[in-house]
């Protein structure tokens, strides 16, 4: 079985929101390339997310912690893996904000951990790929117009998030320019849809729409955000990685710009009219509240040149999707509970340990 695999890929943060629709994509879309799915099982990452591939004969779990340069090695040289997709982060800014260095940890040093694996075991004669993926928020922000985020953008971050991404991202390249490894970056904006951990924006707030607990929103509600839906992003990432030029990066946006109050509103409407409510009764849940910290007024991504060069496009209107999102959470109550919980997080220690 081993020698039938075309390729041996290395998925980090794969248990994740992003990372686990990218590994049901590659699982079932490429059944002769085997996914190695490695992911330490913090708050943010649920295997639950990945019950429908988990028995899949192409399909590897590896629980691991990237900020461990021995188990890192370990996994590259036992799975001989050739190709990486990095999608292992800290992502919350608000948690950045209370604790900078884990997000320095975890998205600096995991990073440099990944790359100095890839450069010591693979050898410049055979197809290698290391796929980084990381944030529009590296650019900073932008503002109100028709200015829009470009792989030419300067870097610019404001949160201790994003400059660990921003620091990560300058590493990947200057393994490229310094060692030859070859690489490819992806840039992408706000990310929706299933499986998101209810911390973020989206889910949270359809929660609580749903159980007529407050809707805090920063400042004014007028920051605003390009929305990408999670399944389109994987299928970007698929894209980049087969056919994307080595050494390049490539932004990934929604063309999907909202103002944070008026997103909330449309979702207030969506979850009062699937629960058989008059629609907009739960705006009376909105609660202005002190704007945070280095908050970034407006990001928008310009994908220009990922659909010129692979032909790739968002797939529906942000409508159809946000109620397609919606009705996902309404619908999957019992996941909700069991992260919001953390009865998961147990169920993990239980099994694996620390």
């Amino acid at each position: 079985m081993e020698s039938q695999f075309k390729k041996n890929i290395l998925i980090t943060g794969g248990a994740g929101f992003i990372g686990s629709h990218v590994v049901r994509l590659m699982v079932t879309r490429y059944p002769h390339y085997r996914i190695v799915n490695l992911d330490k099982l913090t708050y943010a990452g649920n295997l639950a997310n990945l019950h429908d591939v988990q028995e899949k004969p192409n399909y590897r779990f590896v629980k691991a912690d990237i900020c461990d340069p021995d188990e890192v090695r370990r996994v590259f040289e036992e799975y001989r893996i050739d190709s990486v997709i990095h999608l292992a982060a800290e992502s919350h800014v608000d948690r950045s904000i209370t604790d900078p260095l884990s997000f320095a940890r975890t998205n600096v040093m995991g990073t440099l951990n990944l790359l100095e694996a890839a450069r010591r075991t693979w050898q410049p004669a055979t197809p290698h790929l290391f796929y980084h993926v990381s944030t529009d928020e590296v650019y900073g922000a932008l503002p109100f117009g028709d200015a829009l985020f470009t792989e030419e953008t300067r870097y610019d971050p404001h949160s201790p998030y994003s400059a660990s991404k921003a620091a990560s991202d300058h590493f990947v390249r200057a393994y490229h320019d310094t060692y030859g490894l070859p690489v490819v970056l992806s840039n992408c904006s706000n990310n929706y849809g299933p499986y998101q951990f209810p911390e973020k924006l989206i889910p949270l707030f359809i929660n609580n729409i749903r159980h007529n607990k407050p809707l805090p929103v920063y400042g004014k509600g007028e920051n605003v955000r390009d929305w990408l839906y999670v399944e389109d992003h994987a299928r970007a990432i698929d894209l980049i990685f087969h056919r994307g030029r080595t050494g390049e990066t490539y932004n990934i946006g929604g063309f999907n710009e909202w103002k944070n109050i008026d997103l909330i509103r449309v979702m207030i409407k969506t979850v009062d009219r699937l629960l058989g409510r008059k629609e907009g009764e739960s705006e009376k849940l909105i609660t202005f509240v002190t704007d945070r910290a280095g908050h970034d007024l407006r990001y928008a991504i310009d994908s220009t040149k990922l659909k010129n060069e692979l032909g790739w496009e968002p797939s529906l209107q942000f409508e159809e999707r946000i109620e397609k999102t919606v009705r996902w959470y309404l619908d999957h109550q019992e996941w909700l509970d069991n992260v919001t919980s953390g009865d998961y997080q147990r169920y993990y220690q239980k099994m694996y340990g620390n």
